[in-house]
C-alpha cells in the first residue's frame, strides 16, 4: 500500500508561498461540474435572500436589523436591547457548540457554501476576471509580461468594478445596521447632513474592495478564526474533501509507457489550479481547504475523460479512505446531529419564549406603610415597562385583591412603542 508520504513533495513546501517565502498570486481556474453547479444554485438563493431581507417589513418594523449605535436588534420580526444580554449570551454558547459539533460532524462546509467571503469572491469578483482577462491561464500570462494598453484598459475596468460592487455591498451591510429607511434618506438629503453615515459607506467600500481585490484567500487561510480553528475541531471521522490516497498512489503520468502499478492519480495537477486557496488536496486535509469541492469536479472531469471510476477526490473521512469503506449515516453522526438537534431547539424555545413587556416592579427604598386621613393605608411603588416587541404595546396595572386602589403619582402612560422604556411610580391603597 502507498500512502501519500511515500511522494517526494509530500507537504515538503508551502504552496502558497515562493521559494523567497513571498505570497504567490492564486490564478485558480474555473471549475466545471456537479458540485460547482449546485454551488451556483446555492449562490444565487444566498444572493435573493441576502438582498431582499434588509426590506422586508414586518408590522412596521424591519424584519431582521442589527443597529449597533443604538442597541437595538431586530432578529426574524422580534425586538431585542441590551438588557437582552443574558438571552444573548445563552444564544451566542449555543452558537459556539453548534459550530463546534457542525464541524465534527460535517467539516468546513459552511466556508465554501455559504460564508459570503467565499460567495462573493468565486461568483461574483472572479467571475469579472474571466469575462474581462481570460481564463486563469491568460490571467497569469498577462501579468508576467510587459503591460501593453489593452491590458492596462482591461485592468482598470476591473478595479472600477471591483470598487462599484464593493459599494453596493457596502450600501446593503450598513441596510443590516440602520436600516433601508435610513440608507434611502442618506442618499436622498444633502451631503452635509450625513457626514458620518457617508464617510462609514466609502470606508466600508473601501475595506471590502481591499479584500475581493488584493488579500482575497488570506481571509480564509489566516484571518479567519474559524479557519484556524478547524485543525483543532476536526478528528479522523470527519467529513471533508479528501483523496482516497490508497487508490490513487503512486502517481503517474497518462502515457503508453505507464506502469501497470500506478494509482489512478495521473498528476495533472488540475485539483491544484482550480484551487481558490492554492492548496494540493493530495496532501491529506488541510486547514486552508474551505471544501468548495472545486478539486471534486476537477478530479471526476479527469476521471471521465480517461475512463476510470469517479470521486477520487470526495466527501469522506480520513478512516472512510483508509479503510476503504463509503460515507454512511452512523452512531456517530447521529449522536452529533441529535446535539445539533438539541442546540437549535435550544435557541429557538429562547427565541420564542422571549416576553413583550420586560417588567420590573418595586417597592420605593426608605418606605414604610402609611396611614392615611381617609382611613386607608398604602404602600409607593416604582415600575419600570419596557417593550420588547416590534410593535405597540399597551399594559394596564391591576391588582389581584378587589379591595386594592392603585393610584399613580403623576401621569400615566399605557402606550408604549418598540424600544420605549416607562418609569412610573404609583401607591397601591386598601382597606385597613
Amino acid at each position: 500500500m502507498h500512502t501519500p508520504e511515500d511522494h517526494d513533495t509530500y507537504r515538503d513546501h508551502i504552496t502558497t508561498l515562493d521559494q523567497a517565502g513571498k505570497r504567490k498570486w492564486i490564478y485558480a481556474m474555473k471549475p466545471v461540474g456537479r458540485w460547482y453547479s449546485y454551488r451556483t444554485y446555492l449562490s444565487y438563493l444566498y444572493f435573493a435572500v441576502l438582498i431582499a431581507l434588509p426590506f422586508i417589513r414586518w408590522k412596521g418594523q424591519p424584519f431582521v436589523l442589527f443597529d449597533l449605535i443604538h442597541g437595538k436588534f431586530i432578529i426574524l420580526g422580534r425586538l431585542f436591547l441590551p438588557q437582552d444580554f443574558i438571552f444573548f449570551g445563552l444564544a451566542m454558547l449555543s452558537f459556539l457548540l453548534f459550530i463546534i459539533v457542525f464541524t465534527l460532524a460535517y467539516g468546513r462546509v459552511f466556508c465554501g457554501w455559504v460564508c459570503p467571503q467565499t460567495i462573493f469572491m468565486e461568483l461574483v469578483f472572479r467571475r469579472i476576471e474571466y469575462w474581462l482577462e481570460g481564463s486563469a491561464k491568460q490571467q497569469m500570462l498577462a501579468d508576467h509580461k510587459k503591460l501593453d494598453g489593452k491590458t492596462i484598459i482591461r485592468k482598470i475596468i476591473k478595479h472600477v468594478l471591483f470598487y462599484l460592487i464593493s459599494f453596493l455591498i457596502a450600501n446593503l451591510f450598513l441596510s443590516y445596521i440602520i436600516g433601508v429607511n435610513a440608507l434611502i434618506k442618506i442618499m436622498r438629503e444633502p451631503i452635509a447632513n450625513h457626514l458620518v453615515g457617508l464617510s462609514a459607506i466609502f470606508v466600508f467600500s473601501t475595506l471590502f474592495y481591499i479584500v475581493f481585490a488584493f488579500v482575497r484567500e488570506l481571509i480564509c487561510t489566516v484571518v479567519c478564526p474559524y479557519g484556524r480553528l478547524q485543525s483543532v475541531l476536526m478528528d479522523k471521522n470527519t467529513i471533508a474533501v479528501a483523496y482516497d490516497y490508497i487508490r490513487g498512489e503512486p502517481r503517474a503520468r497518462e502515457s503508453r509507457h505507464r506502469a501497470t502499478i500506478a494509482g489512478d492519480c495521473i498528476d495533472c495537477n488540475l485539483c491544484v489550479q482550480v484551487c481558490p486557496t492554492g492548496i494540493d488536496i493530495r496532501n491529506g486535509i488541510q486547514m486552508e481547504c474551505t471544501n468548495c469541492t472545486a478539486c471534486v469536479d476537477a478530479c471526476n472531469l479527469i476521471m471521465k475523460k480517461t475512463g476510470r471510476p469517479l470521486d477520487l477526490i470526495r466527501f469522506a473521512s480520513e478512516n472512510n479512505i483508509k479503510e476503504g469503506t463509503k460515507r454512511s449515516f452512523n452512531y456517530r453522526m447521529a449522536m452529533y446531529t441529535f446535539v445539533l438537534a438539541i442546540l437549535l431547539g435550544f435557541m429557538s424555545f429562547l427565541w420564542l419564549d422571549k416576553k413583550d413587556l420586560d417588567v420590573t416592579i418595586l417597592r420605593i427604598p426608605g418606605q414604610i406603610l402609611q396611614e392615611n386621613k381617609d382611613g386607608m393605608i398604602s404602600n409607593l411603588y416604582r415600575i419600570k415597562v419596557i417593550n420588547t416587541s416590534s410593535y405597540p404595546r399597551t399594559f394596564k396595572l391591576k391588582s389581584d385583591h378587589v379591595k386594592d386602589i392603585i393610584e399613580y403619582a403623576g401621569k400615566s402612560v399605557d402606550t408604549l412603542y418598540p424600544g420605549q422604556t416607562v418609569d412610573e411610580m404609583f401607591f397601591v391603597k386598601r382597606n385597613k
